[in-house]
């Protein structure tokens, strides 16, 4: 057989690829003299395109702009170690057994034939980036293949919860996983036990009071500096080179932003010490930002009051998230993007859905649902704000939230919803979806491993394309729409 090794000017040497099929690229180098590659580390100098618009005379003046950066990857992947607030819960258990499962390439029989464990719905270990094109057409590589990464199967779990039961029954209690693949996982699991959490009654349903028998003592201050040796204390035992502290938690109730109390890196400290209100959320985004780990907060509440932002910014420690956006909220996200996009006006979205695991037990109370409320609509308000000719000032659409607690249905979550939209001409356009999931086994995918909407992909895939010195993905397709293609490729054959 005869294949060829082609190699683009200015791009990749990639291996062998068969004209009359396609072969997705398993290594490549970058030929280009702002990369450069060395035992330690991948520096790549990159120029940011940018248009600066500005006023002046009256007039209105774009300006094209274009920035170097130097990005520098190390190439030997840290040894990571993840520790979860609320790693008792339904999605801590579940992303635990999902990575033990793969590790140990776990198979169980169900009803439908036997099932294999894997990532799918993983952004990272599932999907796919085009490195360019080639004399059989586009190449792609693994989208974990681009830079050095974590193998989330190398991941060292750790966390917090305010229930004391081992991840093994606390499996058993998330009623997640196919029964088969939880008694292969049960010896594994439950070795695992949660250290004691922060639990303060008034930032969560009061429903969820029976499960707290594991809490850390004394007061707020008391309790950041618990959770800050915890942090330490994981770092030593298990020799891990990088934490990051995840919240994967019940949903809090929004937390007031008030001067003098959290609106300062200065004045949350002074109110941590002096024991005045303060979620727990923030609590550990604190405890985390001190001890140099990343905080990523899942769920909808408002941890980032401008206090904990201001200690990261002071600290250097990165930030981020605001709540999984999983099911309903990740495909209403999407949907109203394509919709207000595409120049159709959308008047009216209904959302309803029921579920029956913990999650939805603790958003039956009022105050947790309203930040669940406050999720689901902001990924409407930035879309309508960025169309003034649909929208006017302070116009939105109606948005109506409806979410039940129906413990019969457990993890798999039942969402319906309806879009109204109008179009020229006095008409309408109206979609209506239904869509079933199991929720904690998608939020894991999409909230832990990354599952995005294509905005988000999009800016994840070019930055790690900028590390390589690549330019992003325009779709423009301008090679195949000239007389005569700009594309030079040099091809030389080489026998098998």
């Amino acid at each position: 057989m005869r294949g060829v090794r082609w190699r683009v000017g200015g791009g990749s040497d990639i291996e062998t690829v068969f004209p009359t099929q396609f072969r997705m690229a398993e290594k490549f180098t970058i030929e280009n003299p702002d990369v450069t590659y060395n035992k330690d580390y991948i520096e790549a100098v990159y120029p940011y395109q940018t248009t600066h618009v500005y006023e002046e005379d009256g007039s209105i003046k774009v300006k094209p702009c274009s920035t170097k950066f130097t990005f520098r990857t190390e190439r030997k992947v840290p040894k990571l170690g993840v520790m979860l607030v609320g790693w008792g819960g339904n999605n801590g258990t579940t992303v635990t057994a999902a990575v033990l499962a793969n590790k140990l390439g776990l198979s169980w029989m169900t009803k439908t034939g036997e099932k294999v464990a894997n990532y799918y719905g993983s952004l990272f270990q599932a999907s796919t980036v085009c490195l360019g094109t080639g004399p059989a057409g586009d190449v792609y590589v693994p989208f974990k293949d681009l830079l050095p990464t974590v193998n989330p199967n190398d991941i060292v779990f750790d966390g917090w919860d305010i229930s004391s039961m081992n991840l093994a029954d606390a499996m058993v209690r998330a009623q997640v996983l196919d029964w088969q693949l939880q008694e292969q996982l049960k010896p594994h699991m439950k070795k695992f036990h949660p250290r004691p959490s922060v639990y303060i009654p008034e930032f969560i349903a009061a429903n969820q009071e029976d499960r707290a028998d594991n809490l850390i003592q004394g007061s707020k201050k008391e309790q950041v500096e618990q959770i800050r040796k915890d942090i330490g204390d994981f770092k030593a035992k298990s020799g891990v080179g990088k934490v990051i502290v995840l919240w994967t938690a019940n949903t809090e109730r929004f937390c007031d932003v008030i001067p003098g109390v959290n609106d300062t890196a200065e004045n949350l400290m002074k109110t941590i010490e002096c024991g005045r209100e303060v979620s727990p959320s923030s609590m550990f985004a604190v405890a985390s930002i001190l001890e140099g780990c990343a905080y990523i907060n899942g769920s909808p509440q408002n941890t980032f009051v401008p206090g904990v932002v201001d200690l990261a910014i002071k600290h250097k420690v990165f930030i981020g998230g605001d709540d999984f956006k999983s099911g309903q909220t990740k495909i209403k996200s999407v949907l109203v993007d394509f919709l207000v996009s595409a120049g159709l006006k959308t008047v009216s979205i209904v959302s309803y859905n029921h579920l029956g695991n913990n999650d939805g037990k603790n958003l039956s109370a009022p105050e947790q649902f309203r930040s669940k409320e406050i999720s689901k609509s902001n990924v409407v308000d930035d879309m309508v704000q960025s169309n003034p000719i649909l929208y006017k000032p302070s116009e939105k659409p109606d948005h109506c939230v409806v979410i039940k607690y129906v413990p019969y249905v457990g993890d798999s979550k039942r969402a319906m919803d309806e879009y109204t939209s109008e179009i020229m001409m006095g008409g309408t356009n109206t979609i209506v979806l239904h869509n079933t999931c199991e929720v904690c086994q998608i939020s894991v995918l999409f909230g832990y491993y990354g599952g995005f909407g294509a905005r988000q992909r999009t800016c994840i895939e070019n930055i790690l394309r900028a590390c390589l010195a690549l330019p992003p993905q325009n779709h423009m397709f301008l090679e195949h729409k000239m007389q005569r293609s700009f594309v030079t490729t040099q091809i030389s054959t080489m026998l098998f």
